[in-house]
């Protein structure tokens, strides 16, 4: 998977008030990462300098109610862009939490107009119940999202 960040904005002209974003420099991003689940979603917080994850409390929310909570984490991390993790069989082949993982990633992109990434996501929850993970949720979302950073150039 190869992860290219988006150009940064034109700056204002010199005598506007609108205030000028300043990019990122890359090495700088930060990323919210989320593990889906109908009932509960993993949540991992990590950066590209250290390239690595911490884990955040699991949303433990459905609907409407756990797309407030997204908001209030994206709110207070102020995060580049998100990271999904998207279920498939061992075989490769999806079903469907693979689609709802894929339109948890749409609902968003589009709520909170930020880049979304998806990463394959298979055997996460596995390894995280392997490590003796105490919130296996949480715990996912950060192998998706050190998986990701891992991927980046």
């Amino acid at each position: 998977m190869s992860a290219v960040m988006p150009d940064a904005p034109a700056p204002a002209p010199a005598n506007s008030s609108v205030p000028v974003p300043v990019p990122v420099p890359p090495h700088f991003q930060t990323f919210l990462a989320f593990d889906f689940g109908l009932k509960r979603t993993g949540v991992a917080s990590g950066n590209r300098l250290l390239q690595s994850a911490t884990p955040q409390a699991t949303i433990k929310a459905e609907g409407d109610a756990r797309f407030a909570q997204v908001e209030a984490r994206i709110k207070e991390w102020q995060p580049d862009a998100l990271v999904i993790g998207v279920p498939y069989h061992p075989d490769g082949a999806p079903h469907e939490n693979t689609r709802r993982a894929q339109k948890f990633a749409r609902q968003l992109r589009g709520r909170f107009n930020l880049q979304v990434f998806e990463v394959d996501e298979r055997y996460s929850t596995t390894e995280a119940l392997s490590s003796g993970a105490r919130d296996a949720d949480a715990a996912s979302a950060c192998i998706i999202l050190e998986q990701f950073l891992r991927s980046l150039p």
